[in-house]
């Protein structure tokens, strides 16, 4: 992978082609929603969620140690109700 020219944040910075290997139905499933053109913007916003998700999970952990850790019946709440959104008729297409 070639060096950038500078330091940006998740999310900015010029365009940079890389290789990377991903899975064949992973590679099916994103050509199927947005075709061949669309596919680096959305393996990027892909990338840029995880990230996220990444940097949240580094704050939990550290709220966790200065405060304390979060019960484990909120933790399961969260999870149930997750669960409940993600598998939403509106989220299915039905």
């Amino acid at each position: 992978m070639s060096a950038l020219p500078a330091d940006f944040p998740p999310g900015e910075g010029p365009a940079a082609k890389v290789s990377v290997s991903l899975r064949a139905g992973n590679i099916r499933a994103i050509r199927d929603r947005v075709g061949s053109r669309g596919f680096s913007a959305y393996v990027d916003a892909a990338v840029e969620r995880q990230i996220e998700r990444d940097l949240l999970e580094e704050a939990l952990v550290a709220n966790e140690a200065q405060a304390a850790p979060i019960p484990q019946e909120f933790k399961d709440e969260a999870a149930a109700l997750f669960r409940e959104v993600k598998s939403s008729p509106e989220l299915q297409g039905e």
